[in-house]
């Protein structure tokens, strides 16, 4: 079993009904960190824990296929827009 937190990951469509669910491993909790963003970022909720649950996904499957170059072009922009985003959110002292 991966080491780390366990989520079940569901998309379903409003106007469709359809849906899609997948199993996924992240070594952080994503909900608390999609929590803080929303309360945070300044940015819309939806968007906020949208923003924040995308990187940690993307984040974790890149640093799971660290070999595969399919990623290779978003390394650094993705880390990059992850430090903004920490700085954003970041608690006051």
């Amino acid at each position: 079993m991966n080491k780390g937190r366990h989520f079940r990951i569901t998309v379903a469509g409003i106007d469709t009904g359809a849906a899609l669910s997948f199993d996924h491993v992240n070594h952080d909790d994503i909900i608390a960190i999609a929590e803080r963003v929303r309360a945070t970022s300044r940015l819309d909720p939806d968007i906020a824990a949208a923003t924040a649950i995308g990187l940690k996904l993307l984040g974790e499957s890149m640093l799971r296929s660290k070999r595969d170059p399919l990623f290779d072009p978003l390394r650094e922009p993705l880390r990059d827009v992850i430090l903004a985003l920490k700085q954003r959110t970041a608690m006051p002292a």
